[in-house]
């Protein structure tokens, strides 16, 4: 089973992905994490792509899909996965089709951009452990403090509201036409992202198991 999972930044791809990884047993595929450890190690890709990142711009596609390609080949994806922040772009998407892989279902999770705004400007990420948060959805029992390790929260910086404008814009120039190449396959579903995380996964199962 290969799904893939579109939406803006902060439109709870990674949420979902993790809680439908854990529910058909396939693991997710999550380009931000991967770029994150490159960046946290200041590995030479690391380094160019974090000042892509920060910039809100969207990192070279040949170090991207040289990550994914690795990646896939690994003995885990062998009954299926999730990509979760991949394929970014048309020609991503194109690159992956000559790769001979062929999605089951392509889910976009729709949120608007004002609400995408207040998300992400709440989101912190603990500078330690690096579990996540968020100042209203999963506050921490103490201000600023990581509940799992009690380290400090920070705010990254592309979660920023200026660079969170910036990131829409270019998620709506260069991914969203990603749905109309998926729909044209007839493997597009759309699914309101805006109801509770239980309802939204709900939703996705369904178009899984074709209900």
């Amino acid at each position: 089973m290969k799904l893939m999972f579109l939406g803006a930044p902060g439109a709870g791809k990674g949420t979902q992905a993790e809680i439908i990884a854990d529910k058909y047993s396939i693991p997710t595929i999550s380009t931000g994490a991967i770029l994150r450890e490159a960046m946290a190690a200041g590995t030479e890709m690391g380094v160019k792509a974090k000042s892509y990142c920060e910039a809100g711009k969207l990192v070279p596609d040949d170090v991207v899909i040289g990550i994914i390609k690795d990646r896939l080949a690994k003995d885990d994806c062998k009954g299926g996965f999730i990509l979760d922040g991949f394929p970014r772009t048309v020609p991503q998407a194109e690159a992956l089709d000559a790769m001979g892989i062929e999605m089951d279902h392509v889910i976009s999770i729709e949120v608007d951009d004002e609400s995408i705004v207040e998300r992400m400007s709440g989101r912190r990420l603990c500078g330690k452990c690096g579990a996540s948060y968020h100042t209203v959805y999963i506050p921490t029992k103490v201000a600023g403090i990581c509940d799992k390790c009690g380290g400090e929260l920070i705010t990254r910086a592309d979660d920023k509201p200026e660079v969170v404008k910036d990131r829409l814009a270019t998620y709506h120039s260069q991914t969203e036409p990603l749905k109309d190449y998926y729909a044209a396959k007839g493997k597009l579903a759309l699914v309101k992202g805006t109801d509770t995380i239980d309802a939204i996964t709900a939703k996705i199962s369904a178009v899984i198991d074709g209900i």
